[in-house]
């Protein structure tokens, strides 16, 4: 009984002044969300830890505007959709500003919920993500209030239940690179915090703690390299889905363990090399005049 009266009396609201103007602060907060760049962030990567886009992580509502504006005075961006790997961009094609000026402005908006990572195409060090939700489900939440008690709404404990049952899968591929060992993680979710241990011959050869993937696939270089005899035995432990720094809304599976032994064939990379190295000695071999001619 008592949401409905609250949702009448936004109903009452609505007809007189607008839904827009009466809606609750937190739905209509999402219903546009404006993205600038960090000054000097072209020039600068002192804005990676903090973020070169403002703010570098945005929530909007399906069917709501992003504004993104070149803020920056001191140069020019893009608003790139997709991921960026070191200086390799892989743009997704969702949406793309081209390059703005200083002060120019995109719209973009999105028609599906999920999160949507983007980049800078001049400056790939610089990295935002627009989270995308159903405005209905945050509607529905702020309807319940903080009194609700033991009532809490069907939908929030469907989606509780439906994080906890996410059945995580790791895959964790290798290949030999540049006198180490470059592990690939695939994950078959977002925003994966995860710790990542490599042992070899019973000592510690890689360690980092309270690790987080953005996307699908994370790289890790580690300076060894495993073989038959020795492998490198690698372990990802899962802390949790969700927003780095925000433990307390993680979702998904918790301290679930993904091992596997690592023994490196010859990486993508170095297999290049070696066929540039070839090419360039067939073709300095060929100009020599010590070669015979038949």
């Amino acid at each position: 009984m008592k949401t409905k009266a609250i949702s009448s009396i936004f109903v009452l609201f609505a007809i007189a002044a607008g839904m827009a103007s009466m809606a609750p602060a937190a739905f209509a907060d999402h219903a546009e969300v404006a993205i600038g760049a960090v000054e000097e962030s072209g020039f600068s990567q002192s804005c990676v830890e903090t973020g070169c886009y403002t703010p570098s992580v945005a929530t909007v509502d399906v069917g709501g505007v992003v504004t993104m504006t070149n803020t920056d005075p001191t140069g020019v961006h893009t608003f790139t959709s997709g991921t960026v790997d070191g200086f390799a961009p892989s743009p997704d094609g969702t949406f793309d500003t081209g390059v703005l000026m200083s002060g120019d402005a995109f719209e973009w908006t999105p028609t599906q919920a999920g999160e949507q990572p983007y980049y800078c195409m001049l400056h790939t060090w610089m990295v935002g993500t627009i989270i995308v939700q159903e405005a209905a489900a945050e509607e529905h939440a702020d309807d319940h209030g903080d009194d609700h008690g033991d009532d809490k709404g069907h939908d929030d404990m469907v989606h509780e239940e439906v994080a906890e049952d996410v059945e995580l899968m790791v895959m964790i591929s290798d290949a030999q690179v540049m006198g180490g060992t470059q592990i690939e993680l695939e994950f078959n979710v977002l925003h994966l915090n995860y710790d990542l241990t490599a042992t070899q011959n019973g000592e510690v050869v890689f360690e980092e703690k309270g690790l987080h993937s953005m996307e699908l696939i994370a790289t890790h270089q580690i300076d060894a390299l495993g073989s038959d005899e020795n492998p490198i035995d690698v372990e990802v432990v899962s802390l949790g889905i969700g927003a780095p720094g925000d433990e307390d809304s993680w979702t998904g599976p918790v301290g679930q363990v993904t091992t596997a032994k690592v023994v490196p064939e010859f990486g993508t990379i170095a297999m290049m090399v070696l066929a540039v190295a070839i090419i360039s000695i067939v073709a300095v071999t060929a100009k020599s005049r010590v070669v015979p001619r038949f």
